[in-house]
């Protein structure tokens, strides 16, 4: 059961990495500039046909062919050709759609390179685009970025309860019971606290129904499918629910807003919409204060369950011990594999301040720099790989204050444990040599 709720947490987190991806992909085109127009931008929605688009590059390469500038020209056509072969990888549209960008870019040294991408993206893109022009278009994929996070509603009051979602603006009622509860007046002849324990069974039952819908409405394959949920309604049913033990352990720990509203049912759908509106707008924040705040907690409690530093975060990936990693969302060090003179590979975490210092690059045998065998960003290394340690990543930002005491007091990386380590045993012999991350 455990590893279940385990899977549900893990693609949400899953889909915060695609998302990042994203992020760092979209801000990396939008700040790419050409030379001419030979930067081509093409966005295929899902059911769109391969073949149509592989004709339209057809039509626009005959086009091109016209350019009088002859530089430009040739740009144009090599973009188109660069187009043409990544289209030719995929024998049909997939699911999400699909993004192609191609051109030349000048790099921040002033020379050409060149750039291919294509991806599908992580939820379904419904533009279509094709242009060419000196930067590359983004609008579409900046526009997936926007949180469209689905949370569910449960209305109860004493006539009933209703169960909706709220995704974007869309707003939907996924089901709805009338109940007909004593009130608490005494009836004549009848003793009170026999009527009492009579309406007591009432609406235990009453929660018991609600709970075991929300189960029904609220889960999917073991899994919440929706971001968070918000309880609401008049009297005390909505708080009832919320500390029942009959209220499902997945569904309570998503819980992020319990609301009083003046009527049950549909307007007091609308109402609780309207209350709970900036919470709702605020949910990514409240889910990066909890999971900083949880680290937080572990350190104060001295368990020894926690790390930071890359150093320290890396040892615990390396031997398993790490189970979720949270990582600042812009965090800037450069990953080096570097080989020195007898082909020992070492690596290298360095920020740019560091990049300065090159003693560290040096080969102890020569005196020489060692060879760069590979160099580029930490983080995107850590979303490829994080996966093979058995670990859990999240991306933190540092908006709140809890994220900026995170960045600025712990180097914005560190991870929680699965058990303590002890990171003085794990130092190798021939590590004092390595970067240490004051």
């Amino acid at each position: 059961m455990s590893s279940n709720g385990a899977d549900g947490q893990k693609s949400e987190s899953e889909q915060n990495i695609e998302i990042w991806k994203v992020k760092k992909l979209v801000k990396k085109l939008e700040a790419a500039r050409g030379n001419g127009t030979s930067m081509i931008s093409l966005v295929i929605p899902p059911k769109d046909q391969i073949s149509r688009q592989q004709k339209m590059l057809a039509e626009e390469y005959g086009t091109a062919s016209n350019i009088k500038s002859r530089v430009n020209r040739l740009s144009v056509l090599s973009a188109i050709t660069s187009t043409q072969q990544r289209l030719k990888l995929y024998s049909k549209v997939p699911l999400n759609g699909l993004v192609v960008y191609c051109g030349e870019i000048l790099t921040n040294e002033g020379k050409e390179r060149k750039i291919n991408i294509d991806f599908e993206p992580f939820k379904p893109i419904n533009t279509s685009l094709y242009l060419c022009d000196n930067k590359f278009h983004v609008e579409a994929l900046s526009e997936l970025l926007e949180s469209d996070q689905k949370f569910g509603f449960i209305i109860m009051d004493g006539n009933g309860a209703l169960f909706g979602t709220l995704s974007g603006n869309t707003r939907d009622v996924v089901h709805k019971f009338s109940v007909d509860l004593p009130k608490k007046h005494g009836r004549g002849g009848q003793s009170a606290l026999r009527f009492a324990r009579l309406r007591e069974e009432k609406r235990h039952n009453y929660v018991r129904k609600v709970s075991e819908l929300a189960v029904q409405n609220f889960i999917t394959a073991d899994k919440v499918n929706v971001a968070g949920l918000i309880l609401a309604g008049s009297a005390d049913f909505k708080n009832d629910l919320n500390q029942s033990d009959m209220f499902d352990n997945r569904l309570q720990t998503k819980v992020i807003k319990v609301v009083d509203v003046s009527y049950g049912g549909e307007n007091g759908f609308n109402q609780a919409i309207e209350l709970a509106a900036e919470t709702l707008s605020n949910v990514k924040f409240i889910q990066e204060k909890k999971l900083i705040n949880r680290y937080f907690d572990e350190i104060s409690l001295d368990s020894g369950k926690v790390c930071y530093g890359i150093e320290d975060t890396l040892k615990a990936l390396e031997n398993g011990a790490a189970e979720t990693l949270i990582v600042f969302e812009n965090l800037d060090i450069t990953r080096w594999v570097l080989k020195d003179s007898s082909n020992v590979e070492t690596i290298l975490h360095t920020t740019k301040q560091q990049e300065s210092d090159r003693s560290k690059f040096m080969d102890k045998e020569t005196g020489q720099e060692m060879e760069v065998v590979d160099q580029g960003s930490f983080l995107e290394w850590l979303a490829e790989k994080y996966k093979d340690f058995g670990a859990a990543l999240e991306f933190v930002s540092d908006r709140s204050s809890e994220g900026n005491q995170f960045v600025k007091g712990f180097g914005g990386i560190g991870a929680m444990l699965r058990y303590k380590l002890n990171f003085e045993q794990l130092v190798d012999d021939d590590d004092e040599d390595e970067f240490y991350d004051d």
